[in-house]
C-alpha cells in the first residue's frame, strides 16, 4: 500500500538523496549541483513554484517522490503538469508507489482543469517506457527535446548592446513578445 501526501520540510534530506540516486541510475551521478538550502528554498521558500509529491509504505517509510510545477499550453489556454523527476527507490519498485505518485499527479490536474501531466524519459530507460504505456500514456513521437544549458546558455544569454530605453533583456523579451 502506498500512502501519497505533499512533502514537507523534513523531507528535503531524502528527496536530495532520491535526486542523487536517479542521477546515478540515469549514468550521471557527478551532475546534482542541488542542495538542501536550494531545494528547501524552491519547495517551501516565500512563492513556491515547485511541489513534492512523497509515497510513504504503510509503515510511514519514504519511499519514492515525484517533483513538479506547471506548465501551461497555449493551446488549450490552461495550465498542465510537467513532471521533472519521478523515482521510487530500488527496493520499494514494484509496490505500487510509482503509479499511486502519477494518479494523484494525475487527479490533480483533472480536479484543477488542467490540460494534461507531461515528463520526459530517456530513450533508453525500457522499464519505465514500459511502465508508463501500461499507464496509458503516450511517447511524443514527433516531439524532439531541446534544452539551452551551460555554455552555450551564457554565450547566448550574454548582455548586448542595445540602442534605446530598457535592458538588453527587456528588449529581448519584448522582441519574443512580438
Amino acid at each position: 500500500m502506498s500512502v501519497i501526501r505533499p512533502a514537507a520540510p523534513h523531507d528535503v534530506p531524502a528527496i536530495l538523496q532520491m535526486i542523487h540516486d536517479l542521477a546515478l541510475y540515469e549514468k550521471e551521478p557527478d551532475a546534482v549541483r542541488n542542495t538542501p538550502e536550494l531545494l528547501a528554498e524552491v519547495l517551501f521558500g516565500e512563492n513556491p513554484r515547485v511541489f513534492a509529491t512523497m509515497a510513504e509504505n504503510a509503515a510511514g517509510e519514504v519511499r519514492g517522490f515525484a517533483l513538479w510545477f506547471l506548465n501551461y499550453s497555449t493551446w488549450e489556454g490552461v495550465h498542465g503538469i510537467y513532471l521533472e523527476d519521478l523515482y521510487v527507490r530500488p527496493d520499494a519498485r514494484g509496490e505500487g508507489h510509482g503509479k499511486a505518485l502519477l494518479q494523484h499527479l494525475a487527479a490533480t490536474a483533472v480536479d484543477r482543469g488542467y490540460a494534461r501531466v507531461e515528463w520526459s524519459v530517456l530513450d533508453w530507460n525500457e522499464p519505465s517506457i514500459n511502465f508508463y504505456k501500461n499507464l496509458g500514456a503516450a511517447p511524443m513521437e514527433e516531439w524532439s527535446t531541446f534544452r539551452l544549458a551551460g555554455a552555450a546558455l551564457e554565450a547566448f544569454g550574454a548582455p548586448r548592446p542595445v540602442s534605446g530605453a530598457g535592458s538588453s533583456a527587456d528588449t529581448r523579451e519584448a522582441a519574443a513578445r512580438g
